[in-house]
């Protein structure tokens, strides 16, 4: 059986719907956060994930803006106007729904692969990656979660320190699995960041090309950064958000090592979709290893959900 990691949702049941019909069963899947958001069918598309995980279909990641529903919910964050999670509040089953949500990880290894939403600081190790973002998915079971949840958000600490403590700790990690796109040589994350690399402060790379990364050579498929597009670079992979336009796919079984340069498999992109106003941006053929930086195939931000070839 194959698994495949699918981007960003965001709200884009009838983009996913089409991506499914392209894949082959017996098939497992992989979501790599942001269920939900952005896109026209928020509480339509969080039904349908749990429902697949919970028959043991699928595994699914918590994501930024899963957790900005969690704390409009809570009462500790007001709704943006980009929002689309109304629909959700105004659900008969939004308490079962938000229960299921916080029950999420984000963090999770497969068939040698590991699975975040956004990134992964170049300190932590693989092992580290799954035991602090267990710590969060910990946090996140007690009663009293709604009391985290007011104290999430920040940008600092920028920096890890095994010292860190308490609420610091989990707000690093939460940055860290689901807002990470760049840090710098120190790997410090310069998280108000959020367009493409080649608009990264001098002095900084992303997360993934830090040269001293504890996790090089260790496969990693992520989501998050839509203006950097669907990648493959060395031994991490990103997938294009449907809610920017585009959504990916990507398998991982004991015959495909995705996206690791430490092999000679093949790597293919099996799916996609585009944009209208981008009609050849994917999808990609094999795929081969980097040579010295990522090749990325970028969409800008769009608010509907993309199209399937």
């Amino acid at each position: 059986m194959s698994t495949y990691v699918i981007g960003d949702l965001q709200g884009c049941l009838a983009s996913l719907e089409t991506l499914l019909a392209r894949l082959p069963d017996p098939r497992r899947l992989i979501f790599v956060g942001d269920i939900v958001n952005r896109g026209p069918q928020s509480l339509a598309t969080l039904r349908e994930v749990r429902r697949r995980v919970e028959a043991g279909q699928a595994v699914a990641l918590l994501g930024n803006h899963d957790l900005h529903l969690l704390a409009v919910d809570a009462g500790t964050r007001p709704q943006h106007d980009s929002d689309t999670l109304q629909e959700i509040l105004d659900a008969p089953d939004r308490r079962q729904l938000i229960d299921w949500l916080r029950s999420l990880p984000l963090a999770h290894a497969e068939g040698g692969h590991l699975c975040v939403h956004a990134g992964v600081p170049p300190q932590w190790t693989v092992a580290q990656a799954l035991e602090y973002g267990e710590d969060v998915h910990r946090r996140l079971q007690r009663d009293d979660y709604r009391d985290f949840l007011q104290r999430m958000y920040g940008n600092q600490p920028d920096l890890w320190n095994d010292a860190l403590r308490g609420d610091d700790r989990l707000r690093f990690i939460v940055n860290a699995l689901t807002r990470l796109r760049i840090v710098d040589a120190d790997g410090r994350m310069h998280l108000k960041f959020k367009d493409s690399a080649s608009q990264a402060p001098k002095g900084t790379v992303p997360w993934f090309d830090h040269p001293d990364r504890a996790t090089r050579g260790a496969p990693i498929v992520f989501g998050h950064w839509s203006t950097r597009g669907w990648c493959a670079a060395r031994t991490s992979s990103a997938l294009i958000p449907a809610a920017s336009g585009a959504a990916s796919s990507a398998r991982c079984d004991s015959t495909t090592a995705f996206c690791s340069r430490s092999t000679a498999r093949s790597r293919r992109l099996l799916a996609a979709v585009s944009s209208p106003r981008y009609p050849a941006l994917l999808p990609a053929p094999e795929l081969r290893p980097a040579r010295s930086t990522p090749t990325a195939l970028r969409a800008p931000r769009e608010p509907a959900c993309g199209r399937f070839w």
